[in-house]
């Protein structure tokens, strides 16, 4: 069970990442897509209609925040949503909401 404190933690993570900066609903769109499935920059590019390195930047900062894991190197390279990310989704659903991330 998650401490008060981590959730809060969380919370905060989520909002920095997802609401308060810019690119916060570019960055839920490509989580809510990588929750269906683990998908590379391409796949992501071609799902979003996002430029390739829009893409990139923000598996980037996902990454950095250990918000999606990367599998593999390279161009074929798959990311998908990290332990902590799944270990905290209510808190995700909760301050990005459903209705906030159309794929």
């Amino acid at each position: 069970m998650n401490s008060s404190k981590e959730m809060r933690e969380a919370k905060k993570l989520m909002k920095l990442l997802f609401l308060a900066s810019r690119g916060g609903t570019t960055r839920a769109k490509i989580i809510s897509l990588l929750i269906n499935s683990p998908l590379n920059a391409h796949q992501l590019t071609k799902n979003t209609g996002l430029d390739y390195k829009t893409v990139t930047y923000h598996l980037d900062v996902l990454l950095k925040h250990k918000i999606v894991v990367k599998e593999g190197d390279g161009y074929g390279a798959l990311y998908r949503p990290s332990k902590y990310f799944y270990t905290h989704l209510e808190v995700f659903n909760e301050v990005v909401g459903s209705d906030k991330v159309s794929t």
